[in-house]
């Protein structure tokens, strides 16, 4: 598959790696294709390390982040986590508990470096936590001190113009402008845009159909994330379906022609914002 034909660059992320054996092979499969330029781990899946060695073959081709995880069942099992419903409301009446918050960031980021023994190239969030009131605040000072001159960066989940929709705006209006200004004022580096948001229906042409809006007018740099899986449903995944229709289209000659016909260039997010901020 050939992507890079043209000057508008944006960032293809595959989230959720680790959650099961199903989406860290889609993840891997992908990236061999050069169909994404990043991926986001789930740390406190009981697969991270495992599932960090197949990653290693394309150390320097594929940025490979931190999906800091508050909601999953995963952070349920390791004290940190609640529902999403839940863990919105926290937000929204006053926030998470900083102390706590930064010790479930630390303890997430030391096992990320634990099987990769290196930093991660970017942090987002699982169900875009990382705006969260009281965990964006504490996530941004700890990657500036633990990091240094040399921080990942982070993704902002803010919609573009014209693609927002109702999830969009709600996914925004949880910290995404917050999330910025601290990153700004903390020297690191970031991206603007989100894209790829959809309600996990409709199937697979409707999906073709939507990757083409998306790819048709994405502001240069955003970040398209997207979430496929291969194979059976490993445990009541709620959009495991969209899952396979995901997978099935980012590996198809289809996929590659919208890129080509959109005039996009994939890229990784480490080359591209560390040298525009």
């Amino acid at each position: 598959m050939v992507l890079d034909t043209s000057n508008l660059p944006i960032v293809l992320c595959a989230d959720d790696y680790a959650q099961s054996a199903g989406v860290s092979a889609a993840v891997c499969q992908l990236a061999r294709a050069g169909a994404l330029s990043a991926t986001s781990a789930m740390t406190l899946s009981p697969r991270w390390r495992e599932d960090a060695a197949p990653l290693r073959e394309l150390r320097g081709r594929l940025d490979v982040g931190l999906h800091l995880d508050f909601t999953s069942g995963f952070a349920r099992a390791a004290g940190c986590g609640l529902s999403l419903g839940a863990a919105m409301r926290r937000a929204l009446l006053g926030g998470w508990d900083r102390g706590a918050a930064r010790e479930a960031i630390a303890r997430q980021l030391d096992a990320f470096e634990a099987a990769w023994q290196a930093p991660p190239d970017h942090v987002d969030g699982h169900q875009h936590v990382q705006q969260f009131a009281g965990i964006r605040e504490p996530l941004v000072e700890l990657l500036a001190r633990r990091y240094g001159p040399r921080p990942p960066w982070l993704r902002i989940s803010r919609p573009p113009a014209g693609q927002a929709g109702a999830k969009g705006w709600l996914i925004a209006r949880m910290g995404a402008d917050a999330l910025a200004s601290l990153a700004t004022a903390h020297g690191l580096p970031h991206s603007s845009w989100l894209t790829g948001i959809y309600g996990f229906k409709g199937g697979a042409a409707a999906y073709a159909h939507r990757m083409a809006g998306w790819l048709a007018q994405p502001p240069a740099g955003a970040v398209l994330m997207c979430h496929p899986a291969a194979g059976a449903d490993e445990g009541g995944d709620p959009i495991a379906p969209a899952r396979q229709w995901e997978l099935a289209h980012l590996s198809s000659p289809a996929f590659a022609a919208q890129c080509t016909a959109a005039g996009v260039r994939i890229v990784r997010g480490s080359d591209l914002y560390s040298s525009t901020q």
